[in-house]
């Protein structure tokens, strides 16, 4: 069964940090493109990062360049988001997703995936 599993969560204070994980089952993740999106309250849904299966390298929505980090463990099969500096609007529910073929470069911001998993709540407050 492909799935992907996103624990991790949870609420910190600002300028804290946290680490989003997302582990497949099923299939290989290293052979796809693998975005982090999230949805505040009241907005639409956005990319704030991916890794593309094409060239490899990370991108980041401007929102939280600098800030945040994506990475990947094979072994584990599972892609993680580091998140530091943590800001009240970076408030919302983290998805991590997966699409095969046919995204290139910082299009994966913005492509349309294939594979959801089932989404983690972030809150930032005092």
């Amino acid at each position: 069964q492909v799935q992907l599993v996103e624990p991790g969560g949870g609420s910190v204070q600002p300028g804290g940090s946290l680490r989003l994980s997302c582990a497949a089952s099923g299939f290989t993740l290293n052979y796809y493109t693998v975005g982090w999106f999230r949805q505040a309250p009241g907005k639409e849904r956005e990319g704030v990062s991916c890794r593309g299966y094409s060239d490899g390298r990370p991108y980041y929505s401007a929102s939280v360049k600098g800030r945040f980090t994506i990475s990947g463990d094979n072994a584990a099969n599972t892609v993680y988001l580091q998140m530091d500096n943590l800001k009240p609007e970076d408030t919302a529910v983290y998805y991590c997703a997966t699409v095969y073929s046919g995204v290139y470069g910082s299009a994966c911001l913005t492509a349309k995936y294939e594979t959801w998993g089932q989404g983690t709540l972030v809150t930032v407050s005092e």
